[in-house]
């Protein structure tokens, strides 16, 4: 198989040719590959054993040692909310997280393949105990801070987790319900009168010879169309990379999402990039050398107040890109917004480059060793232009990125394949250029009068008026066109006192000058806010079922 550029800062851990290093003098992890390749998965060749503490940060501690790579920036450079910092090599990382994997493995009891649930905010700790768990072959099992009591208690229940280690602000809440959790045996609390850094533990523990497919970690879905779903990755699930070599990353994710540990923690030390981290946000692109940064839609319109000193990259995802936010961003800070687009379940799927001409609105394209096809009913690969599922190839060889399965629930693992691939959910197209198009969530398409609407380019369109300050579009059932378009809407404060028909009438006029005109929203209602879930998603289906008459 020949092996092209395409893109240069794309790196995997791993290649299937001899000749390939794991680690080199100038920093390269892999030969050049073509992310586009769609024979790629085929031929695919996995490590029998893999740990990515073993495997990934003690080669980076040896490289430093070796004077091959330069300790003096850090592998973790974190800023508290005081302004006190904490800056680690790799060598004092790969020191710490050995004695926090003693104090999992001796004072905590817990051994290969126990789960343990992490509820933690953006501090050293996180990043200790979750490579401490790689370690030792614990499952570890990340967690929004913004649980309550109750989804405490379903989590804990569902994953049978034998350790929680969360801060002194949510300990009454865990405290709340142990009681009722059978399987929970420990309860770390971490404060700042007593942080697992300062804890005296040896630091010689030997990481575990785990194999590449064991399970690594366990993540809970958003909760978008249901209750959580636990979704279970492997040991290689996370072996890939889009970052450059001396880079200063930072991720403005929840720790309890999967695009945390993706931009926070694997890919960035992958490359031996610097993970940035921080206790406080505002003005942190102007007062430190941050180059690259990888936040939502959302974030990025907040941070257009501010001067970005040092910023050289930035990639968007978690939310489709609106493109009046990228046109906004470009001129004020001179950059593109590249979009990434993955799932819990999938990791990275598609992204953009800077290799690649960015068209807004499109998702980018295929990621390796993803093969990525818009796909009818019947597993029928759709031709450029055609609105499809958006799919995954599984057949012959799964795609290592690919979660295992829904833990417990082998029955929505199954439903998640159609023939030989793996579906999404999601609905989009292929152009002629090979870009994917997001169109929506397989349950979100409206149908009125024919057409299939996309909420997502109603709401991009309502967003480039300066009234919206947010807004949500579900179907809403209709005598004639059987449903419309109907948009809840969060007002800008400017505009809370204006006349609400005057409003709608100029906000559905301003609908059909941007898109095509059958979608815009013939029904309008004004909120104060709108349903989300716990990692600020909105909540379509609720919307959606208000105006069904199913709530």
């Amino acid at each position: 198989m020949r092996l092209l550029l395409k893109f240069p800062n794309f790196k995997f851990v791993w290649m299937p040719k001899a000749s390939c290093r794991l680690f080199s003098k100038h920093g390269r992890r892999c030969a050049p590959i073509n992310v586009s390749d769609p024979e790629l998965p085929d031929v695919y060749k996995m490590p029998e054993y893999f740990n990515f503490a073993h495997d990934v940060l003690d080669k980076w501690t040896q490289l430093e040692k070796d004077g091959r790579r330069s300790s003096s920036n850090p592998a973790l450079w974190w800023v508290g909310g005081k302004g006190d910092e904490v800056k680690w090599s790799f060598e004092e990382l790969g020191l710490l997280s050995r004695k926090a994997a003693t104090v999992l493995s001796a004072a905590c009891g817990l051994k290969r393949g126990d789960r343990l649930m992490v509820i933690l905010p953006r501090i050293p700790e996180w990043w200790l105990i979750t490579v401490g768990c790689i370690r030792t072959g614990i499952v570890f099992i990340p967690a929004t801070t913004q649980l309550r009591a109750n989804d405490i208690l379903y989590r804990l229940q569902s994953s049978e987790a034998k350790c929680i280690i969360t801060n002194d602000m949510l300990a009454p809440a865990v405290d709340s319900v142990v009681s009722k959790c059978q399987f929970l045996k420990t309860k770390v609390i971490v404060s700042e009168a007593m942080p697992i850094i300062h804890i005296a533990a040896p630091g010689d523990h030997t990481p575990v010879k785990t194999k590449h497919h064991e399970p690594m970690v366990i993540y809970f879905t958003s909760g978008t169309t249901g209750y959580p779903k636990m979704v279970e990755h492997s040991c290689s699930s996370f072996g890939i990379g889009l970052t450059g070599v001396g880079s200063v990353i930072w991720g403005l994710s929840d720790t309890g999402w999967v695009k945390f540990a993706y931009t926070s923690f694997f890919s960035p030390w992958i490359q031996g990039s610097c993970v940035f981290a921080h206790g406080m946000l505002l003005k942190l692109h102007s007062y430190f050398s941050v180059t690259n940064s990888s936040d939502s839609n959302t974030i990025l319109k907040y941070f257009l107040s501010y001067r970005f000193m040092s910023l050289e990259h930035c990639v968007s995802g978690g939310e489709p890109n609106n493109p009046e936010v990228m046109k906004q961003w470009k001129s004020k800070t001179g950059l593109d917004i590249y979009e990434g687009y993955g799932q819990t379940e999938t990791v990275l799927v598609c992204c953009s480059s800077r290799e690649m001409k960015i068209k807004p609105g499109a998702i980018g394209k295929p990621v390796a060793p993803y093969d990525v096809q818009i796909i009818d009913e019947n597993c029928n690969t759709l031709p450029p232009g055609e609105e499809g599922d958006i799919a995954l190839r599984i057949k012959p060889t799964r795609p290592f990125c690919l979660f295992s399965r829904y833990v417990g629930d082998p029955e929505k693992t199954a439903a998640t394949e159609r023939g030989d691939f793996y579906i999404t959910g999601d609905r989009g197209f292929k152009d002629e250029d090979g870009y994917i198009w997001f169109v929506g969530r397989a349950d979100d398409i409206i149908l009125s009068s024919g057409y299939r609407i996309g909420p997502f380019e109603v709401e991009h369109a309502l967003m480039e008026h300066p009234a919206v300050a947010e807004s949500a579009v579900v179907s809403s059932p209709d005598p004639i066109r059987g449903e419309v378009v109907k948009a809840f809407i969060v007002l800008s404060p400017n505009y809370t006192s204006h006349d609400p028909e005057k409003l709608t009438l100029e906000l559905q006029e301003h609908v059909k000058k941007v898109t095509a005109p059958y979608k815009y929203p013939r029904k309008v209602e004004f909120v104060e806010h709108l349903p989300k879930t716990i990692s600020g998603k909105v909540q379509r289906k609720q919307l959606r079922n208000k105006e069904w008459g199913k709530i």
